[in-house]
């Protein structure tokens, strides 16, 4: 027995060949034992049988149906109930196949090929010891795991994903892992064991890692109470346990779980809310009969938004960046990916080149437009407002004004939660474009007279009198987005640190970017026209306590590892973002999560007016002009950290910007 338990944790393979004797010589010996027990163990009655040739019957009859079962294949310590009823099976079909021939036998006048009473001791004999020994070779191998391991594990979640995890962990023996214990928030399950590993509660979970020294945690649920997880996780951390995740089912291959896939868990698992799930169905319903187009395309935001768009197939998706990498990844992603063809298009042009645009709308007429491309860089922005005006105001204004021109059903506008209260100029520059696609819904049509005098409500373009709704979205800090902090963190952590921080004070709102994407969708459909959607960000989170949970998750300890330094908030930047203005309410939609901020409405003609000059002073590279009139069009904004903080003590400047028609 210490040989075979030597054997097996040195991780050897029996041969197929192995298998298929030694079963044959246990049901041999079998067929000994039932001719042993029939007799009374009377070994002179026993002599004077031909037992031989019953062993030669029961040989040649097992080896065939053993050899139709393909009994020998399986790995033994591996075998599950599966393997075992395939070789029981294996012996039940010996066992009838002798029966009938001596039933046949009998009617004839013949003598039995075995005794039915040594048959039917034999067939529980047999079935016994061939079941056995298999459970036998499997639980002593997992005992060797035990002893050896160094990588005890806990599953979470008792039910069919922890079981199957379970299993694949057995089979795997290059990790050495050894689950020693299931947990589960559902109390039908605890108390209950898989496999001999008994379930227990979150609350009982401080014993079992005492008793065995975990090592690892797998999360095998995928829908539970987040913050239960988020507490699993910081015992997890305190304990020094390493956690992972494991995949959907959907990403499963062939239905099997391959253990390279189950992964560290991520910052983004953890957030701190619930993911918000949005109803999706009247989204696709509208979307699959329009003309998508979608700006900013090989960013973040717009590279979602084209995937979950892709998922819909519209009638067309019209991909526009001027990264052309970017723009080329994604299109063969989506082609791969939904099979697109004639039905996507991909358009490399910079929104600020009105010819460009106006091409584009001009050749692919979209019904739907979402505006996902801007500058969004804090500090950039901060040293470059021209660009930031060029970009975020001069782009927004050219294709809401094609939007309406070539009349698009719906624009879109992706926002940010920095154009609340601005302390930076990409902030200001964002509220700005927000102002400008209200300005065009609440427009006032222009009006014909009639040769009679009276004044009719039809505007000029009644042959065609279809009218854009622009719609704008806000939301917070998008969670592994482009230059985003968890990236940026996670880049440190790698290098060894330190982790910088601008500020131990400094909190901000996250969500996860297909979060925001869905947000964007919904809000695409839902609105009728100048809108200003808000979505619940939950609780804000602070920077340095993101920091510090990165930093465990990675398996190093907070400034014994890796050092965390504060640099100091950078230009532009506020300890804290907003959702509202001071002057701005919410009203309810029918999603308990998405908010409608009611916004003062704009006047089109003196903001067009404002912003034409604003364009002007940016064409001619004059920042800190661009930052006068910048406040003067957003009163309420506010520079922090930056060196045009002294423009707000200054009294705005009446003179109108020269050669401006």
């Amino acid at each position: 027995m210490k040989q075979l338990h030597n054997l097996l944790s040195q991780n050897r393979i029996a041969p197929r060949w192995f298998i298929f004797l030694l079963d044959i010589i246990i049901c041999n010996l079998s067929l000994v034992y039932a001719n042993y027990l029939r007799f009374n163990f009377n070994f002179d009655i026993l002599a004077e049988k031909h037992i031989i040739s019953e062993v030669i019957i029961i040989t040649t009859v097992n080896a065939i149906f053993f050899v139709t079962f393909r009994t020998y294949e399986g790995i033994i310590r591996f075998s599950g109930v599966k393997e075992a009823l395939r070789t029981a099976s294996a012996i039940f079909y010996s066992f009838f196949l002798i029966s009938v021939v001596n039933i046949i036998s009998r009617f004839f006048g013949g003598t039995d090929l075995v005794p039915m009473s040594i048959l039917i001791i034999y067939f529980f004999t047999a079935s016994f010891l061939v079941f056995g020994y298999r459970f036998l070779v499997k639980n002593l191998y997992a005992q060797s795991l035990r002893n050896k391991s160094s990588n005890n594990v806990i599953i979470f979640g008792g039910e069919l994903n922890g079981s199957m995890l379970k299993r694949t962990i057995e089979q795997n023996g290059k990790n050495n892992y050894n689950v020693v214990a299931f947990v589960d928030d559902d109390e039908k399950f605890v108390g209950k064991s898989i496999d001999g590993v008994k379930i227990y509660t979150f609350d009982q979970i401080r014993e079992v890692v005492d008793t065995w020294k975990v090592n690892n945690l797998f999360f095998a649920k995928q829908d539970f109470d987040l913050k239960l997880k988020n507490a699993i996780v910081d015992f997890c951390l305190e304990k020094n346990i390493k956690v992972k995740n494991l995949p959907p089912v959907t990403e499963w291959i062939h239905g099997q779980l391959n253990l390279q896939r189950v992964e560290e868990v991520k910052i983004e698992d953890l957030l701190n809310r619930p993911a918000i799930q949005l109803a999706n169905t009247h989204v696709n319903n509208y979307l699959k009969s329009r003309r998508v187009l979608i700006t900013g395309a090989a960013g973040s935001i717009g590279s979602e938004i084209a995937r979950q768009v892709a998922a819909i197939y519209p009638q067309a998706i019209i991909i526009c960046d001027q990264n052309e990498s970017g723009l080329f990844e994604l299109e063969y992603e989506i082609n791969h990916k939904y099979g697109y063809q004639s039905e996507m298009a991909v358009f490399i042009g910079d929104i600020r080149d009105k010819k460009a645009m106006q091409h584009l709308f001009a050749v692919y007429k979209p019904d739907v437009i979402f505006h996902a491309a801007a500058y969004k860089h804090v500090p950039l922005m901060e040293q470059h407002p021209c660009e930031a005006i060029k970009n975020n105001v001069l782009g927004t204004m050219l294709l809401a004004d094609l939007a309406e021109k070539y009349h698009a059903e719906r624009f879109v506008m992706v926002s940010t939660d920095k154009a609340i209260n601005p302390t930076n100029v990409m902030g200001a520059s964002k509220r700005i474009a927000e102002m400008y696609v209200q300005a065009l819904q609440h427009r006032d049509l222009p009006y014909y007279v009639t040769p009679a005098g009276s004044i009719h409500e039809k505007p000029l373009e009644y042959r065609n009198p279809r009218r854009t709704k622009f719609i704008t979205t806000r939301f917070g800090n998008v969670l592994g987005s482009n230059g985003s902090v968890i990236p940026r963190f996670k880049q440190q952590i790698q290098k060894g640190g330190p982790v910088t921080v601008t500020h131990p004070d400094i909190i901000r709102y996250f969500m996860t970017i297909p979060e925001a994407c869905n947000l964007v969708l919904e809000a695409g459909t839902m609105g009728n026209g100048g809108e200003v959607f808000l979505f619940d960000m939950g609780e804000p989170v602070k920077i340095v306590d993101l920091a510090k949970k990165m930093i465990r998750l990675a398996g190093y300890m907070p400034e014994r590892d890796i050092k965390i330094e504060f640099t100091g908030l950078r230009p532009g930047e506020k300890l804290f973002e907003e959702l509202l203005n001071k002057e701005e309410e919410v009203i309810p939609t029918h999603h308990k999560k998405i908010l409608i901020a009611k916004v003062a409405e704009q006047v089109y003609e003196s903001l067009k007016q404002q912003i034409d000059d604003l364009i002007f002073l940016a064409n001619a590279n004059n920042d800190d002009e661009v930052v006068r009139l910048m406040k003067k069009i957003v009163p309420e904004y506010k520079s922090k950290n930056s060196v045009y903080e002294s423009f707000d003590t200054q009294k705005p400047s009446s003179s109108k910007p020269a050669n401006i028609n």
